[in-house]
C-alpha cells in the first residue's frame, strides 16, 4: 500500500491556452493532432508544478477532460446529447460568492453501453515517463451516475437502475485492469455524491427516485467494491467530499451519518476526506476507520486564495491523531482545484502555494 504523506485530490487549473484550444476543437476550429499538442503541454506544466512543490503524489491535472467524471461518456456509446451543465447540476453555494442554480439537462442512457476507447489509459501512458512521482488517475465511483437513468427514455436498454450501474461498474472495473496492466499503482475513486445523504433535501430527492438513502449508499458500495476488488498491487484511494465547482460547494455537515456505513466498508486503503472548514464537521467520526486504512486529511482548500501555513496545519494534524495515529494520517487539497473546465476563484501562483505548503507540512510532521 502507498503510504505517502502529501496526496493530491486531481484536478489542477487549466491554463487559458488549454481552455482556448479545447473550445476551437469543440467548434471544429482545431485540428484533434493540434489539440492533443497543447494538452500534453498542459500535463507537462502540471506534473512539474506538483513536483517541484515537492509533493509525493502528482496527477495530469485531469488536464484532457471536460469534468472529473466526464470521460465515461466521452468514451463510452450509449447516452444521449449532453454538455457540461450533465456534470455540474444543483444549488451551488457559497458564503462569499453567492449562489448558482444549474438544473439539470436531459442526458440519459438511451442504448446499451459499448466502449468506444479507454477512458484514462492513454492519460496515464503519457504521463508516466514524465514524472519520477507517485502518478495517480481519478476515476469516478459507477453510481455517480445513477441520474443518467430514466425509467422514461431508458429502460428499453436497461430494465432497472440497478441494471444499467452494473455495467458502468464493468467498464471502469475493466479499466482498471487495464491501468494496472500499464503499470498504474494508485487509483482513485471520486464519490462526492454520498455526502449528499447529509442533506435531507438531497435524500428526499433520492428517495423520490425509489432509493432510499440506506439502500442507496449499499448498492453504491457493493458497485464500488466491484470495480476495486483483486487488482493486487494497486493502492486504491477513495474521495469524500461535499462538491466542489466555481468555489462553491453542495452542502454542510460533518461526516458523522456517513461514517460508520462507509469507512469500513469500502474496500479501498486511502480515505480522502474533506476538512477545510467548519463545514466539515469534527474529526470525530474518524473513530469508524479500520485500522488497515490510510486517511488523507483534506486540510487545504481549493475554494479560495487564503494562505495555509504549516504550523496551521500541523495543530489540525494533531488534533485528528486523537481518532487515527499520525502513521495513518496524510495531507491534501479539499478537493481539486478545477474539478471541470469551470476551475474555482483562486489564482495560479495561490494554487502552486497550497501545493507548496502541503509538501513543507508533510515533511515537517512526518519527516
Amino acid at each position: 500500500m502507498i503510504t505517502a504523506r502529501s496526496d493530491v485530490v486531481g484536478s489542477l487549473l487549466r491554463p487559458p491556452e488549454l481552455l482556448e484550444a479545447q473550445r476551437l476543437a469543440a467548434a471544429g476550429e482545431l485540428a484533434p493532432g493540434d489539440l492533443k499538442i497543447i494538452e500534453d503541454r498542459a500535463v507537462d506544466r502540471s506534473l512539474h508544478l506538483q513536483s517541484e512543490a515537492g509533493m509525493e503524489v502528482v496527477t495530469d491535472g485531469e488536464m484532457r477532460r471536460l469534468s472529473f467524471q466526464s470521460q465515461l461518456v466521452a468514451a463510452v456509446d450509449g447516452f444521449s446529447e449532453w454538455d457540461i451543465d450533465a456534470f455540474l447540476w444543483g444549488n451551488w453555494r457559497s458564503d462569499d460568492l453567492g449562489s448558482v442554480d444549474i438544473d439539470r439537462p436531459p442526458l440519459t442512457v438511451r442504448d446499451k453501453l459499448s466502449r468506444r476507447r479507454w477512458l484514462s489509459a492513454d492519460e496515464f501512458s503519457y504521463a508516466r515517463g514524465r514524472t519520477e512521482a507517485i502518478l495517480k488517475v481519478t476515476l469516478p465511483s459507477p453510481s455517480l451516475f445513477a441520474n443518467f437513468w430514466d425509467p422514461q427514455t431508458s429502460t428499453d436498454a436497461y430494465g432497472t437502475l440497478e441494471d444499467f450501474l452494473s455495467d458502468v461498474a464493468q467498464i471502469l472495473r475493466e479499466e482498471v485492469t487495464e491501468l494496472a496492466r500499464l503499470g498504474c499503482s494508485y487509483i482513485q475513486l471520486d464519490a462526492p455524491h454520498y455526502p449528499l445523504l447529509i442533506d435531507p433535501g438531497y435524500r428526499d430527492f433520492y428517495e423520490g427516485r425509489g432509493w432510499p438513502a440506506e439502500r442507496w449508499l449499499e448498492l453504491g458500495l457493493e458497485l464500488d467494491n466491484a470495480v476495486i476488488s483483486g487488482h493486487e498491487g494497486v493502492t486504491f484511494g477513495f474521495h469524500l467530499c461535499r462538491g466542489n465547482q466555481m468555489s462553491r460547494w453542495l452542502v454542510s455537515g460533518g461526516y458523522d451519518w456517513l461514517a460508520a456505513r462507509i469507512f469500513p466498508a469500502i474496500g479501498a486503503d486511502r480515505l480522502l476526506l474533506e476538512y477545510d472548514d467548519e463545514r466539515s464537521g469534527s474529526f470525530e467520526p474518524l473513530r469508524e476507520v479500520p485500522d488497515d486504512k490510510i486517511v488523507v486529511l483534506g486540510l487545504v482548500t481549493t475554494k479560495s486564495g487564503r494562505r495555509e501555513t504549516p504550523a496551521e496545519l500541523t495543530e489540525r494534524i494533531r488534533g485528528a491523531e486523537e481518532f487515527v495515529p499520525l502513521e495513518r494520517l496524510a495531507l491534501s487539497p479539499q478537493c481539486g482545484f478545477a474539478t471541470s473546465v469551470r476551475g474555482n476563484d483562486i489564482s495560479f501562483e495561490e494554487q502552486g502555494a497550497k501545493l507548496r505548503v502541503i509538501a513543507e507540512t508533510a515533511r515537517q510532521v512526518w519527516g
